[in-house]
Parts: C-alpha cells; sequence; structure tokens
C-alpha cells in the first residue's frame, strides 16, 4: 500500500509515476475523499471537545451545588451528534482504504518505461544452449515416453492443467526440491519454513493479492460459529512467509531476516484461457522453492541484487542456459517496485521462459502488513520486503528434460542431481 501522506504531499507525482505501468490514479476521488475526510474529522474534534468541556462544567456546577439539568442535557445532544459524525468519519475512512488498497506500487526509479513485455530490458546471457544433431521433443513426449508423465490420469482425477508424475520423473521431481532447499539454506544462509498451504483473507491483503486478484485464487469456504470465513489456497509461498511479520515489530538485530520454504501454489489461471494448453508450464498446481527476505530500508536494492544471484546459481549448478531480464514498469506486478525475471532455454520451443521472478516491493507489503522493524533510535519503522523463485521446480523439471535429452528419449542427469537420486546418471524408457 502506498503512504498516504505522499499522496497528500505529491498527488500529481505519485498519479505521474503510476502513469507508466498503464494505472490511472484517480485523483479527483482522492481529492473528494480526503476533503470529507477532513471536513467530517474536525467536526469530530469539535464535537468531542465541546462534550469535555461540557462534562468539566458538570463537575464544576456540582460542587457550587448549581442545577445542572441543561448542562447534562446539552453533553447527551453533543454525544448523540458525536457518535453520528464518527459514524460518519468511518465510512470516509473506509472508502480511503478501499482505494488505497487498489493502488499499485510505484515503480523504483531504475525500472525503465514501457507498456508490456516487449520493452523488457535484457540484463545478460549466461551458457550457451545446447546443440543437438536429431530431432528435439518436448518435455510431454520425452515424459511420456520415460513412462513418467501422465497428463491422462491427471485429467480424471482433478481436470485440465494437472499433471501426474511417477517413477523416475517424480523422483527427479522431488531431487530438485531437494537440492534447491539445500544449496539455499547451506549455501546462501535461509531459514527453512515449513508454512500452511491455507492462509485467511488478512494474509492476501498483506501481500497484494486481495482484493484486486481474488478471481486468480482458489477460494475455501469454511464455516466458523455462525458464519463463514474464508480461507485460500495459496498462489505462492511469499504470502504466508511473508505474513510471518505481520503486525510484528522486530528488532533491528534480527536483520536481514531470509526465509525459504517449498510449497505447492495453486491458481485458477482465470486470464490464461488457450495459453500452454499442452504441458507443465502453466498449471493449477505446481510445486516451487520461494525465497523471502526482509531487511532494512538501506540495505533494499542490494538484498535484491544477492536474491537474484541466489536464483541463478541453481540454474548454473544445473548448467542450464538462461538469460536475466529487468521488467519494464508496465510488466512488473502489483505490489513490485521492481522485478527481474530469469528466462530458462527451452530447445523444443526454441525461446526462453519465465522460471524465476525476483522482487523488490519497498515498504508496500510491509504497509499494508504493519510489519515493522525497531530502528537504532529505538523507533518503529516499516521493512522493506522481497521475494523471488529459487525456482519453480516444475519448469525446472522442464528445461532438465528438455536440455539433457538424447537421441534414443533418455535424459541425462545433472551431476548435482545425482546424490539425490541414488547415483543414477540417466534416465530411461521402459523399453
Amino acid at each position: 500500500m502506498l503512504d498516504i501522506q505522499t499522496l497528500r504531499n505529491d498527488l500529481a507525482g505519485v498519479a505521474a509515476r503510476l502513469a507508466t505501468r498503464g494505472f490511472v490514479l484517480d485523483t479527483a476521488r482522492f481529492e473528494q475523499l480526503e476533503g470529507e475526510r477532513k471536513l467530517v474529522q474536525t467536526r469530530t474534534q469539535e464535537l468531542q471537545a465541546r462534550r469535555n468541556a461540557a462534562s468539566k462544567q458538570i463537575g464544576f456546577a456540582k460542587s457550587k451545588g448549581e442545577d445542572v439539568t441543561a448542562i447534562m442535557a446539552e453533553v447527551a445532544n453533543l454525544g448523540d451528534e458525536l457518535k453520528q459524525a464518527e459514524a460518519q468519519l468511518a465510512v470516509v475512512l473506509a472508502e480511503l482504504q478501499a482505494l488505497l488498497e487498489g493502488l499499485p506500487n510505484t515503480p523504483h526509479e531504475s525500472v525503465p518505461v514501457g507498456k508490456s513485455e516487449a520493452d523488457n530490458e535484457e540484463v545478460r546471457k549466461v551458457g550457451s544452449k545446447p546443440s543437438f544433431d536429431f530431432a528435439v521433443q518436448d518435455h510431454v513426449s520425452l515424459g511420456e515416453g520415460l513412462g513418467g508423465l501422465d497428463f491422462e490420469t491427471a485429467a480424471k482425477i482433478s481436470g485440465a492443467r494437472f499433471s501426474l508424475l511417477k517413477g523416475g520423473l517424480a523422483r527427479l521431481h522431488r531431487a530438485l526440491a531437494q537440492f534447491m532447499l539445500d544449496t539455499h539454506t547451506d549455501q546462501h544462509g535461509y531459514t527453512e519454513v515449513y508454512v500452511p498451504y491455507l492462509v485467511n483473507a488478512a494474509s492476501m491483503r498483506g501481500t497484494g493479492q486481495l482484493p484486486k486478484f481474488e478471481e486468480d485464487l482458489f477460494k475455501v469456504p469454511r464455516q466458523m460459529g455462525e458464519g463463514i470465513e474464508n480461507f485460500y489456497l495459496i498462489p505462492t509461498a511469499e504470502v504466508p512467509v511473508t505474513n510471518m511479520v505481520r503486525d510484528e515489530i522486530v528488532p533491528l538485530e534480527s536483520l536481514p531476516m531470509k526465509f525459504v520454504a517449498h510449497t505447492p501454489c495453486f491458481r485458477s489461471e482465470a486470464g490464461s484461457a488457450g495459453r500452454d494448453t499442452r504441458g507443465m508450464i502453466r498449471q493449477h498446481q505446481f510445486d516451487k522453492v520461494e525465497l523471502v527476505q526482509m531487511v532494512h530500508p538501506d540495505d533494499s536494492s542490494a538484498a535484491l541484487e544477492q536474491l537474484l544471484g541466489h536464483a541463478e546459481t541453481i540454474l548454473q549448478q544445473l548448467g542450464l542456459h538462461y538469460r536475466v531480464v529487468k521488467l519494464c514498469s508496465g510488466d512488473i506486478g502489483f505490489s513490485a517496485a521492481m522485478t527481474y525475471d530469469i528466462e530458462v532455454w527451452l530447445p523444443a520451443q526454441d525461446t526462453y521462459r519465465e522460471i524465476s521472478s525476483c522482487s523488490s516491493f519497498g515498504a508496500f507489503q510491509a504497509r499494508r502488513m504493519q510489519a515493522r522493524f525497531r530502528n537504532a533510535q529505538g523507533k518503529p519503522e516499516l521493512l522493506h520486503t522481497l521475494n523471488g523463485s529459487g525456482l519453480a521446480v516444475g519448469r525446472t523439471l522442464v528445461a532438465v528434460l528438455e536440455n539433457f535429452q538424447q537421441a534414443d528419449g533418455s535424459v541425462v542427469i545433472p551431476e548435482v542431481l545425482r546424490p539425490y537420486m541414488g547415483g543414477l546418471e540417466s534416465l530411461r524408457g521402459l523399453k
């Protein structure tokens, strides 16, 4: 959430920055609500002062033995007026809060201005594309040939955009997740956490999925007493992990806080009809290893570069070719101030596909969550939050299958994964 004081002091400036991401800020609506707030708040404060003064008069008059009937009637009337004013103020503040919750983050000044992914900037390429002297198969054909990828049964069990892995392929999927977790905990200093896969609405609001993106979520209504409370399947471990510090004031010496979690992720893909319908690229359920950091504001920029490097390390150790792209203002996510995408090379598609998105959110999420630390002066101050995939496990599996395929349909297992595979060097079909 944006700082309301910044909006009050520089509304035109904020509107201009949001316009670079294609968002039109309704400045007239904000000014209208602000005007109403000031008017009602002033009225409320005046009524409170008058009631307090009249209450003191009652005590003074009683001490002198005077009749206080008229003053008490005045206090009662003021009390009624005050209740009405407070109710009106609550309505205006709720409308202001709703407006604020619908505003995306302002892009960092270093973010290139652009309208779409076509305007993103390539930062670097790492490694080289593999060459093949045979017809390349995609991961679907390879997985089915290995006897380990079964979309038909998954569709029978659940429907479209689900997959079923078995045998060596399921083990390779598990090996990838374990390798990622071990690398991030042993080499990069993250603390592993196991978190709930169902979260409440407050958690979704904290990281910015609600209220704007509810249609992208899987909602699970639950009877709670006489009412119904909505829970949500997590779209990413970012939600539960970041919300660990919601409504907390952490000590300065605990920063930076670095967590890693391996979880399934659930997405409705509401806006993706007809896109990536073949294979594992876009699923309703997929696994991801998520990196989350909570840092001092002064360290935010450096932390993003560090987190990006941690995600890149996984691809480098696997020997996969990839590129890093800096997203333009029109392509960054709702809550992000700045984002790097890591795109891995997929030979069968002859293109790069996103395998990790690493973002800095500034104080945007922390303000929504009231996640703070106590600064050197002992005063509470908003944290800065960051997260990124380290990596998406399913898409990494896709990349391994396609990049390390052999002419006979077998797949060479990257050396770093072999200890997790019982020393196995390749996956072969059942022929």
